[in-house]
């Protein structure tokens, strides 16, 4: 890892930032904080009172029945201790783990929102598999900052320095002895984090890897099965797999070698108390040789103690890097100001349907210009059809006038007002879409017709079905209108996706109707629906119509045929016949199709 990303993960100004989601929970994280402060006091005091224990044992000239006496008060005094302790490591435990999982779930709404506004350009370049780890994984890691690291390594390292100054308070000289293999831990516990740390980052590229590609190719899987690509793409899957597999492996050996390593240590650390204590017992009397035997039991559990948390205290950091690592890439999803907002001073006002496009051009990559200096207009209440080849900017004009994008040159106006004056919810809520690939979400028919609207009820989903006439085709599925449709409406043909997105744009009454005509072929009865459903939407209400069907294309009020971003003819169905140019050709090729 280079130095620039160990100064990101670092960053105390991003670790700030991540604070700032537990403001809310303040309480919580102060009395967690408190808790760390406690338990670093208090755990050193059961060694402290077992030396204390066996001096006034080894000292006293009492008689037995006292000195049992005395005994069994310590015990209780200990088991009493143990359960405080206990109870205080469960409360600790479970306060870091509720506050993590707490702040996780504001920062996952957070970015969820942030995602529902952001351009479409960003999807456009960034993976759905990305994307989907920054919500769920990355967010995820952002708990153990909490749970796992930021806190309880700050707890570690105050019981670190309880347990030294409770040693240093028992016997300074012993201390120090016992303290001699320390340079060797510290230097293991870095080659360790950074062995870790390494293998950490590559896990979580790799985890992001795999997202991405198996997101795509299950979207794919009826591409790479028609075309028989499943071993090329099972390759490609595998060395990502194993690039994954190979991250956690190097993982795994360091952890390996850190443990036994950190036992090796100990194991010194206590022989050295051993060969002090004992070398120092040979020129004591009796009496001060007993005594020493409780310095040595102390000094055996404080040094467990000491090492219990060195033991952790590394990986507990990686895993606060790795929070760190995840809390960057995720407020790089926050911080995206890729993302249309209302402009100052914009209304909510209701839309007649008078559309204007002057001068326009857009570009989704710069240099590559899909529309160019495009001029038209569209009267109230009129059908515009929009008429050309595959890459012409048809699908571009229409994504436009609901401001998926934001044009580059010049200016569309409705009614006459540019359309940065209206509020993007005014706005989009009074134009309905009906796309040629239609998209249906899991779930039951109602819910994808009215978008779970509470104020459209099924009342009048029902009316309008039977309006359209699919109302006896949906009541004749399981369910009826809580029909499961599955995801992107799988259990459905083409034709029937169809006709639900036509009733769906009828539902929410539009003042302008966007129309992708589907080129796909559907069976008669279905295509007198569809036909029905587009006579009764583009009736009265200003309709952009991206048109296949030469009866649509007829009965428009104006006609605009595009050519690499260019306006190259306009006017009606006769007149542009007449003229004998691109349109004229392209209704001859189709009624040569038809004919064939």
């Amino acid at each position: 890892m280079s130095k620039e990303e160990k100064k990101k993960i670092f960053n105390a100004q991003l670790l700030k930032r991540v604070f700032v989601f537990a403001k809310p929970y303040a309480g919580k994280f102060y009395l967690s904080v408190v808790l760390a402060l406690f338990l670093a006091v208090f755990s050193p005091l059961r060694p402290l009172l077992i030396n204390f224990t066996l001096k006034k044992v080894n000292t006293q000239s009492e008689e037995v029945a006292s000195v049992m006496q005395f005994l069994l008060y310590i015990t209780i005094i200990q088991i009493i201790f143990l359960f405080i302790e206990t109870a205080t490591k469960f409360l600790f435990t479970y306060i870091t783990s509720w506050l993590g999982h707490k702040v996780v779930k504001d920062i996952r709404v957070e970015v969820f929102q942030k995602i529902l506004h952001l351009n479409l350009r960003q999807f456009d370049k960034t993976p759905i598999g990305t994307l989907t780890t920054r919500t769920i994984n990355d967010i995820e890691a952002i708990n153990d900052i909490f749970a796992e690291g930021f806190i309880p390594i700050i707890a570690d390292l105050l019981s670190v320095i309880a347990i030294l100054a409770a040693m240093f308070y028992t016997d300074w000289r012993l201390t120090l002895i016992c303290l001699i293999p320390f340079p060797f831990l510290i230097v293991a516990t870095y080659l360790f984090k950074e062995s870790v740390n390494k293998s950490f980052v590559a896990v979580r590229n790799a985890i992001a890897s795999l997202n991405a590609f198996v997101q795509e190719h299950i979207s794919g899987m009826q591409i790479i099965q028609a075309f028989t690509a499943e071993r090329r793409e099972m390759n490609k899957f595998n060395a990502i797999n194993q690039r994954h597999r190979n991250a956690n492996i190097d993982a795994i050996f360091a952890y390996s070698v850190f443990f036994p390593v950190v036992e090796i240590i100990l194991a010194v650390s206590m022989g050295l108390l051993v060969w002090f204590a004992a070398k120092d017992a040979l020129h004591l009397d009796a009496t001060q040789a007993t005594a020493i035997s409780g310095n040595i039991v102390a000094f055996a559990l404080l040094l467990n103690m000491l090492f219990r948390p060195l033991r952790v205290i590394a990986d507990k950091f990686n895993v606060l890097q790795m929070g760190m690592v995840a809390a960057e890439r995720v407020m790089v999803v926050l911080d995206n100001q890729d993302a249309l907002a209302d402009t100052p001073g914009a209304v909510n006002q209701q839309i007649k349907g008078e559309i204007e496009f002057k001068h326009v051009g857009f570009s989704y990559l710069q240099g590559t210009p899909v529309l160019k200096d495009l001029n038209f207009l569209v009267k109230a209440g009129e059908t515009l059809a929009i008429v050309g080849h595959t890459g012409s900017g048809k699908s571009t004009i229409i994504q436009l006038i609901s401001r998926l994008y934001q044009h580059q040159e010049g200016e569309i106006k409705i009614d006459g007002h540019a359309i940065e004056k209206f509020t993007l919810q005014s706005l989009r809520s009074q134009i309905a879409v009906v796309l040629q690939d239609v998209f249906l979400f899991s779930g039951s028919i109602l819910d994808n017709l009215t978008l779970r609207d509470p104020s459209i009820p099924q009342s009048r989903v029902e009316e309008a079905a039977m309006m359209i006439g699919i109302h006896d085709f949906i009541e004749s599925l399981p369910g009826g209108y809580d029909y499961n449709v599955q995801e992107r409406g799988a259990t459905l043909s083409t034709g029937q996706r169809q006709l639900l997105s036509f009733l769906r744009a009828l539902l929410f009454n539009p003042a302008i109707l966007i129309l992708d005509e589907a080129t796909s072929s559907v069976d008669s009865n279905t295509e007198v629906l569809i036909q029905k459903a587009i006579d009764l939407l583009t009736k009265g209400r200003t309709s952009i119509v991206i048109a296949h069907r030469l009866s649509t294309i007829r009965k428009a009020h104006k006609i605009i045929v595009l050519e690499g971003g260019n306006l190259i003819e306009e006017g009606t169905h006769e007149t542009l016949l007449a003229k004998q140019g691109s349109y004229a050709g392209m209704i001859e090729a189709q009624m040569k199709k038809d004919g064939d």
